[in-house]
């Protein structure tokens, strides 16, 4: 298994939320949820930015 740096994993991951946002049966389902895919994907963006701040050396 290689091993990613943080950064190359977050841009998966928004990769991935994206697809779901857009996917036909994501659309079709009807839940509430405290959660939503935009607040996972402000989390994402808050962890890319802090690891371009603190200047990630792994990739």
């Amino acid at each position: 298994m290689s091993r990613q740096s943080l950064p190359q994993l977050v841009v998966q991951a928004q990769e991935l939320l994206s697809q779901i946002h857009h996917h036909p049966q994501y659309k079709a389902l009807k839940f509430d949820c405290d959660v939503t895919l935009g607040d996972v994907n402000q989390y994402f963006n808050t962890l890319q930015s802090e690891c371009e701040i603190k200047g990630d050396r792994t990739h």
